[in-house]
């Protein structure tokens, strides 16, 4: 149900499973459209992308980035427009983070290798999620 022009933000610490997340989500978009591809990070390219079809893809990595300047060089803020975007780190965008983002808070659980993950929304475009979400795991407003 995801579609251009919606962000995902993914936040928490080193370890916490972002870059898991993202992989696994454009794994399963690209197998949807039988064109499965190895989804490496974009720890070092900052910029990952895909096609799924008519859908394009970004995965972006911006823990390197140190000013607000080079998240518009790489063309992310034109993607927030045109294409499903993963963004990893999305404190660097400062100003530019999106208002209709979808944010993911990923932390360590208590056990060895469980995770938790908050889900935040401020837009009304992610009510299609509450079903969902309160069928499975409670919505909490």
């Amino acid at each position: 149900m995801l579609s251009a022009g919606d962000v995902l933000l993914l936040e928490g610490q080193i370890g916490a499973g972002k870059t898991f997340f993202a992989r696994a989500l454009i794994t399963a978009l690209l197998r949807d459209f039988g064109t499965p591809e190895d989804i490496p990070s974009p720890t070092f390219t900052l910029i990952q992308t895909y096609d799924a079809g008519d859908l394009e893809i970004w995965h972006s990595d911006l823990y390197r980035l140190s000013h607000i300047e080079e998240v518009e060089e790489l063309g992310l803020l034109d993607a927030f427009h045109a294409a499903l975007c993963l963004v990893e780190w999305p404190d660097r965008l400062g100003p530019e983070t999106p208002g209709t983002a979808l944010r993911l808070g990923f932390e360590l659980g208590r056990k060895h290798g469980a995770r938790a993950v908050e889900i935040s929304v401020s837009d009304s475009k992610w009510n299609w999620l509450k079903p969902i979400l309160s069928d499975n795991f409670g919505w909490h407003e």
